[in-house]
């Protein structure tokens, strides 16, 4: 699934193409994903809007419109496409936004997994789906401490804490196995027994890893690719993710794969020693 730097490629890409554009009309083929109004409200409420910025949180994009922000998940298999709105449905579009322009964003979902929340700027950090995440790995406030009183008491074990949303915000399964091999820290760790020089390892990778990976486009492996012709790069460079037994860029042993909290992990039995 697209995780933050897919989101965040996702949210550059989009914001060259639809700033000041202006909603005429929306189509809805898909009810369940408008989650905070019913259709028909939804459609009448963005009548007229301008985009007038596109920004994100975590993997949620926010388009941020004249009285309103809509925040937008991609879930599995979301992507935008920008076509004329005289293009004929694709199968999969299920949200259509018409431009006054004659222009079209299109949300094409094979799962139909994806959200759209229409908000209030009023209640937009202090509501779910937003005010229920935690922090950044950017936020100057995510450090060792941080991660410290997140971790107390908490039996669980590394990998899933850091894919649990409401501590560490934007990581997912392929970034997670990453941050761990740069951190030296094997994912069955216990989470509340990580020292604070590897919580602070766990911080400095998480911004190195995102930093490189968003330079890149993120990651167009398995289920997740980019659309408007962006390709991701970064599964070129991971070193663990996906590369069960090949030899270790470190130190050349065979990487394992295993489950933790039910998902497939990479780490190498060597540098990351239980």
């Amino acid at each position: 699934m697209p995780e933050l730097p897919e989101v965040e490629t996702v949210r550059r890409t989009l914001e060259q193409y639809l700033i000041n554009k202006v909603i005429d009309t929306v189509d809805v083929y898909h009810d369940k994903m408008i989650k905070t109004h019913d259709v028909e409200t939804f459609k009448t409420v963005l009548k007229n809007q301008t985009i007038l910025e596109i920004d994100r949180l975590g993997k949620y994009l926010i388009f941020k419109l004249n009285d309103y922000a809509l925040i937008s998940h991609l879930r599995m298999e979301g992507k935008y496409f920008i076509k004329p709105s005289s293009d004929d449905k694709m199968k999969h579009e299920h949200v259509m936004f018409h431009f006054k322009d004659g222009l079209s964003l299109r949300y094409d979902d094979v799962r139909k997994f994806g959200t759209f929340d229409l908000k209030h700027y009023d209640e937009l950090y202090t509501s779910p789906p937003l005010s229920k995440l935690g922090k950044e790995p950017f936020d100057p406030l995510f450090n060792a401490d941080y991660l410290k009183e997140k971790f107390t008491n908490k039996t669980v074990k590394i990998k899933p804490a850091l894919l649990d949303q409401s501590i560490v915000l934007g990581l997912g399964n392929i970034y997670v196995d990453e941050v761990l091999f740069c951190a030296k820290l094997h994912p069955e760790k216990i989470s509340h027994k990580v020292g604070l020089k590897r919580l602070e390892n766990i911080v400095q990778c998480s911004q190195a890893v995102l930093t490189k990976a968003i330079e890149l486009g993120g990651s167009s492996i398995r289920s997740y690719t980019s659309s408007l012709g962006v390709t991701g790069r970064f599964q070129n460079e991971l070193n663990v993710h996906t590369k069960e037994s090949v030899p270790c860029p470190v130190c050349h042993t065979p990487i394992v794969k295993t489950k933790v909290g039910g998902r497939g992990t990479y780490y190498c039995p060597v540098c990351q020693k239980k």
